[in-house]
């Protein structure tokens, strides 16, 4: 049966091979499969994406070893500002406003007049203080010369007591010599009445002359009496006058030091009705609120006709002459941050890039300076990093630094090695 089967295969064969190519029957297309790769040998799609792997991987490589180099050598945060300034501006005396010269936003000079009061009160007391100045100036005019007048008399009184004193110790002198004198004739006519007595007992002198030596002698001795009288008198009058001289030299310098101190009470008038004067005058000054420096005014809260009180805020004035960063880097930033380090700023506001340095670091972290500062000993402990405020100064010189504003926020990179 096979060997027939193979026969007439065969045959057949024969037969169609015997027939023109266009007659023959069509054949049936075999299949087209793809060969096998070899052995080591990849496909293109997995090849490409090999590579790109490959590329990324050392992309991301290269990046972080330059993220690498960049960290060791700066130090960045997104958590700064702009500060500045900003200084309140108060009444320093209660008074009326009259007239208010600036609007928020507007830019003004130092010393430009921003609010005006009403000046008729204070004009009153500067009236009043220069009055008091006046009548304190003639009561030092008028005391002054009782010092001078009172050394003259003191003067004239010391040299009446010393005059007293001498003239009194003649006297004495003059009371003594008339005692002695007097003692002297009461001893002659005492001696001569006891010869007379002798005589007289023996019969050699007359009665006659008798009494008339008793007489002498009383008139002697009566004599001594009122010469003692007018020393003791005279006596009395020295010591009074050593009692006035001593009076008179112990006053004289009280009376003195008396005038002076009534002077000096009226010079320590005259100088506090003139510090008076001076504080009317500075009240009536402040009558005018004057800006403190240049600036920017804001937050303007005053309009004429309102009543005032001292201390109390008007507006407030952005000193932006005068502008810093406050940069708040964690706590593991700062360790090799120091002052005088160079800094790269950007602000966002104006899309610039601006130079300074490191100029202080804060002396507490940011957390300290809060109303209501942590407290890590009450158990509640919980490590969070800390942020040191750092200051940075700002290069001068550089554009647009006129249109910084404080709160703008910064993006500082601090070059640390």
């Amino acid at each position: 049966m096979d060997e027939r089967h193979e026969a007439a295969g065969a045959d057949g064969a024969r037969r169609a091979a015997a027939l023109p190519a266009a007659d023959r029957p069509a054949e049936r297309e075999a299949p087209r499969v793809n060969p096998l790769p070899a052995a080591g040998a990849g496909s293109p799609g997995r090849g490409r994406l090999r590579a790109r792997i490959g590329i990324g991987l050392a992309v991301v490589v290269l990046s972080a070893f330059l993220y690498w180099l960049h960290a060791r050598r700066y130090e960045d945060t997104d958590d700064a500002q702009v500060d500045g300034d900003i200084t309140a501006v108060s009444a320093r005396v209660s008074g009326t406003v009259t007239a208010v010269h600036v609007v928020d936003n507007q830019a003004v000079k130092a010393g430009e007049v921003l609010v005006e009061l009403d000046p008729t009160d204070l004009e009153v007391a500067v009236s009043q203080a220069r009055a008091a100045v006046a009548q304190a100036e003639a009561g030092v005019a008028a005391e002054s010369p009782s010092v001078l007048i009172t050394e003259s008399a003191n003067q004239a009184a010391l040299r009446s007591a010393d005059a007293d004193v001498e003239s009194a110790r003649s006297d004495l002198e003059a009371a003594q010599r008339e005692l002695d004198q007097a003692e002297a004739s009461d001893r002659l006519a005492r001696s001569q009445l006891e010869r007379a007595k002798v005589l007289l007992a023996g019969s050699s002198i007359a009665q006659a002359d008798y009494d008339q030596r008793e007489t002498a002698a009383e008139v002697t001795a009566a004599a001594v009496s009122a010469a003692r009288k007018r020393l003791d008198g005279r006596q009395a009058r020295l010591a009074s006058a050593l009692a006035r001289q001593q009076e008179t030299r112990q006053n004289a310098p009280r009376q003195v030091v008396a005038r002076e101190a009534t002077v000096e009470v009226r010079r320590a008038n005259l100088q506090l009705a003139q510090d008076q004067l001076r504080q009317a005058l500075l009240n009536l000054s402040y009558a005018r609120v004057t800006a403190p420096a240049d600036g920017v005014i804001g937050k303007k809260t005053v309009n004429p006709g309102e009543r005032v009180q001292p201390g109390q805020q008007l507006m407030a004035l952005t000193q932006t002459g005068r502008l810093w960063v406050t940069a708040n880097f964690r706590e593991t930033q700062v360790r090799l941050m120091q002052v005088g380090q160079p800094v790269e700023l950007h602000v966002d506001a104006l899309d610039r890039d601006y130079r300074g340095a490191v100029v202080s670091f804060a002396g507490a972290t940011g957390s300290r300076y809060s109303l209501l500062p942590p407290e890590n000993a009450s158990g509640n402990y919980v490590k969070v990093v800390q942020r040191i405020p750092v200051r940075i100064a700002l290069d001068p010189g550089q554009p647009e630094l006129d249109r910084l504003r404080p709160g703008m926020s910064v993006e500082p990179v601090v070059r640390i090695r």
